[in-house]
């Protein structure tokens, strides 16, 4: 049954008393307002948070917002790049590698901001939040908002550097010649709201003023784009980390047996003082700064937001959904990027707070980002609808050792992976016939530093996770 938003509150009102018709209508009248949610999505952000683990990474806020909710120290992305991910989140379909945008899935499908704008909710788009700004944009209350012209019909990507990616002048002399595309990082001494995730903050605190004022829960989305390439933030966010105590990754070398078709990603490569300097100990120093300064200051945004749902008094009735696209390679076996099934690719930050759930709640059970849709629907007390193809995962908001699903699962260009506890299994295949496999043993190999698929003695556990592959998602739910 398909819930508006009177039928919600008469539904809660009738679960928490059921005797006399006086106290039905006591009950209804004490019904709690739906709660809203604010719904945050950061681009290419892998976990190289201190809440898990990482204390090189200065991100007081995300810790913060971790400790007021639940951790999901192993969510996995259902494709590893950023368009089809967000498609899967936004819509709970487990999409291909090439579904950039959710018009032509092949299904009934209702987005999340569609579902909720149905149940009363006043939902909004800041930022990066689809990867193609108008995809759905009719399932939005209001148009989605980007903060540069170049969204809005532009596309002259080889001057792009004029449309607020680069503030630097000296940027200008840095660009690939191929390309035209600026260098990859950049370290302007500017306020924050110079480059794009300074607006989106500010536009989303303008809105949560304006949410305040209205008489309906709001869906709200702020996506913001770092730190995705290029690796630009504002020179104090760069200020609070020294290169020369910043460790490079330990294994600079391609995994032991890994197949052709495992590669690293290409996308840095369009961008300026790359090229050979990649293989330098300077670049993976300087490219891990520049990420390490993007995080920061992605996490300083996040915080003005939460810090404006506090002073608004809207933080006790809000559930908070943070989530990073997808994973990143960063110098590991000399890959950067995502664009492969290896675990820090697939591997990314989930957060969520919501009332009446544990505080400073961390689990270790597997979960999917396909399975955020459903979650919220059950934490909102809503029906979850028919095509969503996640599991909610509130249960583990509550009892985070309980047993959960054995297995998350994930696809990318010809291939496909899963995750198990211990394993992460990758098949490539043409036609029918499997070509390449990949297996990482994560209990003796958390690195990934050797592929032990065609070893002899994995033979037995190759076939269970094939045939566990095969089976997919739905002989596991």
């Amino acid at each position: 049954m398909k819930l508006n938003r009177r039928n919600f509150l008469t539904t809660v009102g009738l679960g928490l008393l059921g005797a006399s018709l006086p106290a039905i209508g006591a009950a209804r009248k004490a019904a709690p307002k739906p709660p809203n949610i604010l719904f945050i999505a950061v681009d290419d952000l892998r976990p190289q948070l201190g809440c898990f683990g990482h204390a090189e990474t200065r991100s007081p806020n995300i810790d913060k917002l971790a400790s007021r909710g639940t951790l999901f120290q192993r969510a996995y992305c259902n494709v590893p790049v950023c368009g089809p991910s967000r498609v899967s989140v936004l819509t709970g379909i487990r999409t291909n590698a090439n579904q950039w945008e959710s018009k032509n899935l092949k299904t009934d499908y209702a987005t999340l901001p569609a579902f909720f704008k149905k149940h009363g909710y006043h939902a909004i788009s800041n930022g990066k939040v689809f990867h193609v700004m108008n995809d759905s944009k009719e399932d939005w209350s209001e148009l989605p908002w980007r903060p540069v012209e170049i969204y809005y019909g532009k596309k002259d990507w080889a001057n792009y550097n004029a449309y607020g990616l680069w503030q630097d002048d000296e940027s200008s002399g840095k660009t690939n010649p191929r390309s035209k595309r600026g260098p990859y990082c950049e370290a302007a001494d500017v306020p924050d709201n110079a480059y794009q995730d300074g607006k989106v903050a500010d536009k989303t605190i303008a809105d949560l003023q304006r949410m305040k004022t209205l008489n309906e829960p709001f869906f709200l989305a702020c996506g913001f784009w770092r730190p995705h390439l290029p690796f630009n933030a504002p020179k104090k966010y760069w200020d609070m980390y020294k290169r020369d105590e910043i460790k490079m990754a330990e294994n600079r070398f391609r995994p032991e047996n890994l197949p052709d078709p495992c590669r690293t990603s290409r996308e840095i490569d369009g961008y300026g003082l790359t090229g050979p300097r990649k293989e330098s100990d300077e670049f993976h120093k300087e490219a891990r700064h520049a990420y390490y300064a993007c995080v920061s200051y992605v996490d300083a945004q996040i915080g003005k937001v939460i810090q404006s749902l506090e002073d608004l008094g809207l933080a006790e009735n809000t559930i908070i959904v943070l989530w990073g696209d997808h994973g990143w390679n960063l110098g590991e076996h000399n890959f950067w990027g995502k664009h492969n099934t290896l675990n820090n690719a697939l591997h990314a930050p989930l957060v969520v707070c919501a009332p009446g759930t544990r505080k400073n709640n961390r689990t270790n059970r597997l979960v999917e980002f396909v399975d955020i849709y459903p979650t919220l629907c059950e934490l909102a007390g809503l029906p979850v609808p028919r095509h969503a193809q996640g599991k909610s995962f509130v249960p583990l908001m509550n009892d985070p050792k309980q047993t959960w699903k054995p297995a998350v699962f994930s696809k990318w260009s010809g291939c496909q992976a899963v995750k198990t506890d211990r394993y992460l299994y990758t098949e490539w295949k043409k036609g029918n016939k499997v070509s390449h496999r990949m297996l990482f043993d994560h209990n003796v190999d958390p690195l990934e530093n050797v592929n032990i698929a065609e070893n002899p003695d994995a033979k037995e556990t190759v076939e269970k996770l094939s045939r566990l592959l095969q089976g997919g998602w739905k002989s596991i739910k």
